[in-house]
């Protein structure tokens, strides 16, 4: 049995230089969107060649917009598909969202109503990016403050899609848990019906109480004990080992409390990893 655990961190130009310092911070891979470094050159180009050349790189998009009611991107997927082949990129994960319509960008990620109708035209999305991109993709369970026209529930939604399309699911546990307390549900069921076999990778990360009734999932705060104790559950469920990351957008910390952050997901996950049969 591979006892090895990949716990990853987000790189982001604000601690780019802690990922190039040695016994700064030492993650085992990092994910950016790959939006923002596709067309990058200078100063910045030089210093993402250095970084990849030292740690795997997985891509999170933020433009697919997978539920948009038009054609994909196919400029900016011809453009990712050769960014994928440069920087050997294994996994391309994307949001369950829509950011755009009639190509005006929304600047958010928006969520797609919980319908059959939705069902069919974000697999045949999925389906086409996969054949154009000649890789499964991972697709992430969003955070969302209002369901839209909702006839089916999250869960529903979210299995139906990623095994009608074959693809992979990135979940986000934070995503559960903000999801759940704002929308009143068990997070623990909705983790059982989730394809949990089809997990590629898993995010974690901290999320913002601003009342009693509501969480704004952030990025920007510290994981908390109850996303903790969702990620440990979750990973009892698997069968099988999955990277983690631990994502943090802004407001950074000390490099060495995003270092803390990063052992306990490696300690909750070698504590799990006895009962999984396999590292994917």
């Amino acid at each position: 049995m591979n006892k090895k655990v990949n716990i990853g961190l987000g790189f982001r130009r604000e601690i780019a230089n802690e990922f190039l310092e040695a016994n700064s911070v030492q993650p085992d891979f990092i994910e950016v969107a790959p939006e923002n470094w596709i067309d990058l050159g200078g100063y910045w180009k030089s210093k993402f060649k250095e970084v990849t050349e030292k740690y795997p790189l997985v891509l999170h998009g933020l433009s697919l917009s997978i539920g948009s009611p038009e054609e994909p991107d196919w400029e900016f997927l011809k453009k990712l598909k050769s960014f994928i082949k440069e920087y050997n990129v294994k996994i391309y994960s994307e949001h369950l969202s829509f950011a755009k319509m009639d190509n005006a960008h929304l600047y958010d990620l928006l969520p797609i109503p919980f319908k059959d109708d939705s069902i069919k035209h974000v697999v045949k999305r999925i389906q086409q990016v996969q054949d154009f991109l000649e890789m499964k993709i991972a697709i992430e369970n969003v955070s969302y403050y209002t369901p839209v026209d909702a006839e089916i529930t999250e869960d529903v939604f979210v299995k139906k899609i990623v095994e009608e399309a074959d693809c992979n699911l990135l979940l986000d546990v934070n995503n559960v848990y903000v999801n759940s307390f704002n929308h009143k549900y068990n997070a623990h069921d909705f983790i059982d019906n989730m394809p949990l076999d089809r997990v590629k990778y898993i995010h974690m990360a901290g999320h913002n109480k601003v009342s009693d009734d509501l969480i704004i999932d952030t990025h920007g705060e510290a994981i908390i004990d109850p996303v903790y104790d969702l990620f440990d559950y979750t990973l009892n469920k698997m069968k099988y080992n999955v990277p983690v990351l631990l994502e943090r957008d802004f407001n950074f910390p000390e490099i060495k409390e995003l270092q803390k952050e990063m052992e306990v997901l490696r300690k909750i996950s070698l504590k799990n990893i006895d009962h999984n049969v396999v590292y994917r």
